[in-house]
């Protein structure tokens, strides 16, 4: 039979990689937020979840159980055929408070010849984990904090970061947004939840970092809010200003964005923002935008809407600043990282 585990034995195992995370829950309950690294393997889809739970509240126990076997049965080939083709042997299902759904799946895996394990409390001892732990945190190691101009390619210089090794806290990774008015194109958006799922987890990847790198977010990523202890964090971090050349800046964009695969989104988003803008210069913007001139639009966005609000963001508050002045991103980085401090050898 299966066997019960806590949220931290679950972390533990998981990270050691000898485990796979089955998210048994619906699609709709998966795609709210989940843990990270789980796979979904849902025992019922929305509909069948729905008619369950109504014949447990307007009927009776037994009735709801009864019901549950017959959806079940006859997906039993197709589910324990999906458990068995997914990571490694030894497997942890959850669902939301660690009742029916995932007691069924480990049992019946189980029997099937599956190493199984249940999280105890479900998805929700896993979310109240996560809320605690950020909770727990007061301060933060010291922070880097990589600061310029719309489309310098701080996140990109993030991304180069990381794959050298540096402790790196991606924000707009996490958000699955990009950070402006048109940072969720291409993109689905975390909610709160996941946000806090995928920081917690990398605050404690990092916990033995002698520093952190991160970019100069405001206190909203998408839809995530940032919590006040990262806030504070980077405003006492030292602020590595990147300097880049304005046609530098543009083609950044117009290869992050990709405005020609997302059209009629960014003239959507961009009417949200359009009044802002002394009105003859929106138009341009516009037609440029409509005309396929998105080289053209990039550049006047830059100049009179995104320079101005972030020149006024930077005066708010003092910080110790650094720059990098470069032709492009290889220069930047090799900017960047001369200015922080060496890693211990092994990092």
């Amino acid at each position: 039979m299966f066997q019960d585990l806590t949220v931290a034995e679950l972390l533990e195992l998981h990270h050691k990689g000898e485990a796979q995370l089955i998210d048994v829950r619906s699609q709709s309950e998966f795609e709210e937020s989940t843990i990270p690294g789980s796979i979904n393997i849902p025992l019922f889809d929305d509909d069948e979840r729905a008619e369950v739970g109504t014949l447990y509240k307007q009927e009776s126990v037994d009735a709801a159980k009864n019901r549950g076997l017959e959806i079940v049965s006859g997906k039993l080939p197709g589910f324990i055929r999906a458990i068995g083709e997914n990571g490694p042997p030894l497997k942890i299902v959850y669902c939301w408070r660690g009742g029916m759904r995932s007691r069924t799946s480990a049992t019946l895996a189980s029997l099937m010849g599956f190493k199984m394990y249940r999280l105890n409390g479900g998805f929700r001892a896993y979310r109240k984990w996560v809320v605690e732990t950020l909770e727990s945190y007061s301060e933060l190691p010291p922070c880097y904090v990589i600061n310029g101009y719309t489309g310098t390619g701080k996140t990109e210089l993030l991304l180069r970061l990381q794959e050298r090794g540096y402790p790196v806290i991606n924000l707009e990774w996490m958000a699955e947004h990009r950070g402006s008015i048109f940072g969720h194109i291409g993109k689905t958006p975390s909610n709160q939840k996941s946000f806090e799922s995928r920081l917690v987890h990398e605050l404690i990847r990092l916990r033995n970092a002698p520093y952190l790198i991160l970019e100069a977010e405001s206190k909203r990523v998408g839809k995530a809010v940032l919590p006040e202890f990262l806030i504070e964090a980077k405003q006492k971090g030292t602020a590595i200003f990147i300097e880049i050349p304005d046609e530098v800046r543009v083609a950044n964009i117009l290869n992050d964005y990709k405005p020609q695969e997302n059209k009629e989104e960014f003239i959507r988003s961009f009417e949200r923002i359009a009044k802002r803008i002394h009105t003859p210069i929106a138009a341009e913007i516009r037609g440029s935008l409509q005309n396929d001139r998105f080289s053209e639009a990039a550049k006047l966005l830059l100049l009179h809407y995104y320079d101005p609000r972030y020149q006024f963001a930077t005066e708010q508050y003092e910080q110790e600043r650094m720059t990098v002045s470069a032709a492009n991103l290889d220069q930047a980085l090799e900017g960047i990282i001369g200015k922080l401090p060496k890693l211990p050898l092994g990092d």
